[in-house]
């Protein structure tokens, strides 16, 4: 079954962070369109194979690693709720997710 996408705000914000970030460390979008397009081919993966991802300790919250990103969700039948976009060189301690 194939599941539509919902991006939460904090993870729109997350990889909008993040995009801007390798925009301004390396001076063009070449970089940040790249990433941008891998981070949402591994989303669009989970459409059809949503439990690909791990599975968090006493949590129904799954994550999938794509280099150096997390990306935090939950799926039901009918949508895969993207909640965060990690960048796991971060401080782990600093990670909040809802």
């Amino acid at each position: 079954m194939v599941r539509r996408i919902i991006w939460s705000e904090n993870a729109a914000i997350d990889k909008m962070r993040i995009l801007e970030y390798w925009y301004n460390r390396i001076g063009t979008k070449t970089y940040s369109r790249k990433l941008d397009h891998q981070l949402r081919q591994s989303i669009n993966f989970l459409k059809n194979y949503p439990e690909m991802g791990r599975l968090m300790q006493n949590s129904n919250i799954r994550f999938l690693v794509k280099d150096h990103y997390q990306i935090f969700y939950r799926f039901t039948n009918d949508e895969i709720r993207i909640l965060h976009i990690w960048d796991s060189r971060r401080n782990p301690d600093e990670l909040v997710i809802e």
